[in-house]
């Protein structure tokens, strides 16, 4: 497993990190205004800490849905609170084509886990000169992430870890393997998201009606944020070396992933926990 460093964050080394923000972009001031609460908490608890938002989440559930501010106005954005921050920043990527103009503004890609297969995008991250983060797909077993690492590695990338963020378990729900976390650390260092692990994808509980969501409101996932603790101190114990939360300071008003995000005014109290369990391993 290689180790390596992103300003004051060692990736790798044997020192919990926090990559944290909101799902995406919604605004420049609300971008700003979380990125500077979160990095507030973190030096509190001297954990280093990683920002991230997405300019496009081009894998909403419904055409309707929000997807952010676009490429643009993203990377502006991106760019501003890097500068204002001063943290690393990490966004997510879904087409190969926009990876360059992405790396000139972050310091880490993500490759969604939707995308971890896909060849051209990962070696297109490996090209890039970013570090590169590919979340594992809800579909792909841990031990086959090790070719999503060779992709990425054989196109110049050494700088890569891995994100757990579950398994699907039948329709609308995920769960996640703790084994997961050590047989990828075997290939990168691993990051665990608590977050996306607690998600209900498109949740519901009965087949939908004829045309739903298509001419009504967006149809959106569900979530168990109430698990997100459990989850997170359950990784950590497994021994992570990050881990990855959606935070946001109003959850029930937020336009994208608001039912599986991390209350804001939680995160002290979430992160103190995971830091004694760090502790107690160490």
């Amino acid at each position: 497993m290689n180790s390596f460093q992103m300003a004051d964050v060692t990736i790798g080394g044997g020192e919990l990190f926090l990559i944290a923000g909101p799902c995406v972009i919604e605004s420049e001031e609300h971008a700003l205004r979380m990125a500077e609460a979160v990095a507030a908490i973190a030096r509190q608890k001297k954990l280093p800490y990683i920002f991230k938002a997405s300019y496009d989440k081009a894998n909403r559930t419904s055409i309707r849905s929000f997807r952010g501010p676009g490429l643009e106005e993203g990377l502006r954005i991106l760019r501003k609170v890097r500068d204002v921050a001063k943290v690393p920043v990490l966004t997510d990527v879904h087409e190969a084509a926009d990876v360059e103009r992405v790396a000139e503004a972050v310091d880490i890609i993500q490759v969604p886990a939707f995308l971890c297969r896909q060849t051209d995008l990962l070696v297109a991250a490996g090209k890039s000169g970013c570090a590169v983060n590919v979340k594992k797909g809800q579909f792909v077993s841990p031990w086959d992430m090790r070719h999503a690492v060779e992709k990425v590695r054989e196109a110049g990338g050494e700088r890569i870890f891995l994100t757990e963020r579950g398994a699907s378990f039948g329709y609308n729900n995920l769960v996640v393997d703790m084994r997961s976390l050590a047989i990828m650390r075997q290939f990168a260092p691993v990051v665990f998201d608590g977050t996306h692990s607690v998600q209900l994808p498109s949740a519901r509980t009965s087949p939908p009606e004829p045309n739903e969501g298509l001419n009504g409101a967006p149809v959106q996932s569900g979530g168990q944020p109430e698990f997100i603790p459990l989850l997170a101190r359950a990784a950590v114990a497994a021994g992570v070396d990050g881990v990855f939360l959606e935070v946001h300071d109003n959850p029930a008003q937020a336009k994208s992933d608001g039912a599986n995000a991390l209350d804001l005014n939680l995160l002290p109290n979430v992160l103190d926990q995971l830091l004694a369990i760090q502790s107690v391993l160490k």
